[in-house]
């Protein structure tokens, strides 16, 4: 009746994590947006007994994600960028939120392209047969870390505890 859920192991200690309300502020998607694409399996976090629990890689492809819905692209062709900057490319995805060069993300749809290197980014645009989109994976990065400073702490979003009154 019911299908288990692939247990993702835990992250350590020192690695961020964010709860679905901080991911759908910072990425600019709805809460239900987010369960749809963990039901859909677009993106499946670590799940904390009913909570869903996102790590910096998740939260970056998230508003990858997020930015090509914005400029019309199918799921399913989200699907195709996913699993090429997964498979081909996850280790340089991680290395873009730590690099000091701009890592592009560009695509029509079909082919898929990561580079870093602005002459090579020009001449994919000049000599592309259709339209090309283009991402900027670090400036995603960025802007999840500049969400994150600016994140106030638990004890300042803790709602006032109530004063009992006496009758």
């Amino acid at each position: 009746m019911f299908k288990a859920r692939k247990i993702q192991p835990a992250s350590s200690p020192g690695t961020p994590e964010y709860a679905s309300a901080e991911v759908a502020r910072i990425c600019g998607v709805s809460l239900r947006q987010l369960q749809w694409w963990d039901e859909r399996k677009v993106v499946s976090p670590r799940q904390d007994g009913h909570r869903r629990v996102y790590m910096r890689e998740e939260v970056v492809e998230i508003s990858v994600i997020a930015e090509l819905r914005r400029k019309g692209f199918s799921l399913q062709k989200i699907r195709r960028v996913l699993r090429f900057l997964q498979k081909d490319t996850g280790k340089r995805l991680s290395e873009a939120m730590a690099a000091s060069s701009d890592m592009h993300l560009l695509t029509d749809g079909k082919s898929i392209y990561l580079e870093e290197a602005p002459d090579r980014i020009i001449d994919l645009l000049k000599n592309a047969r259709q339209p090309m989109f283009l991402v900027c994976v670090t400036d995603q990065a960025r802007r999840l870390t500049s969400a994150a400073e600016r994140k106030p702490a638990r004890s300042e979003t803790a709602a006032p505890q109530r004063k009992s009154r006496a009758v």
